[in-house]
């Protein structure tokens, strides 16, 4: 499968990239090609129009109701429900913590029912449940962070690309939830919104260290960091990572395409490099 970052910046958008955003793409067996959106942070609406239309979404799945990783939702319901040329497809299906349709009423202003139902399929995670999507299966894993029902989200792709597993942490402090969502993960995107020595809170965000930790704990294959605030040192979290995991680290970088490609396949030589910058595309 591939993972394009639409935004990557923590905490709100940035002047270079999007909050929180990433768009999954995989063929099945059959040779159609599936996008899943994960996260819609703001500032993620305009960007995602440049790499597909928004007709061609077939589904939206969500980590947690901060509005950094959510609220351009809102922006994709107008867009479904008031384009006069008319929406070509059917309602898209979002799969998001519960009180997801009674948050994005309430940020628009709009009555409750019907709401958003008449443009999206809201459906609630229930913790370590799959849901199949396409050629993809999800699995949210209740993570620790202080929002009601946050989760990561391990993804399985399994179609005519051959078989690969990412595992996007959301937003999460060092919990056991987090390590098995990432057990044996291809590519774990993982966030890094806090820095050592300096930020002393806990139980709300991740360092460097402690997603190097994570991914060291799970047996990650590669770790990419991301939701990196503006005022942060992307640097310094990589880092961090790379004192207590000594796989390879990548920075998510807005606007680019990772090929996320089975440990197997790479050991086996078809990866074009065993380095994740080698597959930016």
């Amino acid at each position: 499968m591939n993972l394009t970052v639409i935004g990557c910046t923590g905490s709100f958008a940035g002047p270079d990239s999007p909050a929180s955003s990433y768009l999954l793409t995989g063929t099945d067996h059959e040779g159609t090609v599936w996008r899943i959106l994960m996260d819609m942070g703001n500032g993620s609406m305009g960007a995602l129009q440049r790499h597909i239309d928004l007709h061609e979404l077939d589904a939206v799945i969500i980590s947690h109701l901060h509005p950094d990783h959510c609220v351009d939702l809102a922006g994709l319901h107008v867009a479904v429900k008031w384009d006069p040329r008319g929406w070509p497809g059917d309602r898209i299906p979002v799969w998001a913590p519960k009180g997801t349709h009674a948050y994005l009423t309430a940020a628009q202003a709009i009555e409750p029912e019907p709401g958003m139902s008449t443009e999206f399929v809201f459906h609630e995670w229930e913790d370590e449940q799959p849901v199949r999507i396409g050629p993809f299966q999800v699995v949210p894993f209740r993570v620790n962070h202080p929002v009601e029902d946050p989760y990561a989200l391990r993804v399985t792709y399994d179609g005519a690309q051959g078989r690969s597993v990412l595992t996007y942490s959301g937003d999460t402090d060092a919990c056991e939830g987090l390590v098995r969502a990432a057990q044996g993960a291809d590519l774990f995107l993982c966030e890094a919104a806090y820095q050592e020595g300096r930020d002393e809170y806990r139980d709300v965000h991740l360092t460097g260290l402690r997603a190097g930790e994570a991914a060291r704990d799970a047996g990650a294959d590669e770790l990419m960091l991301t939701h990196i605030p503006v005022w942060n040192s992307p640097t310094k979290a990589v880092i961090e990572a790379a004192s207590v995991y000594d796989g390879p680290i990548a920075l998510a970088q807005p606007a680019t395409t990772f090929r996320i490609v089975a440990g197997a396949e790479r050991q086996a030589g078809r990866a074009v490099n065993p380095l994740p910058a080698s597959r930016w595309v």
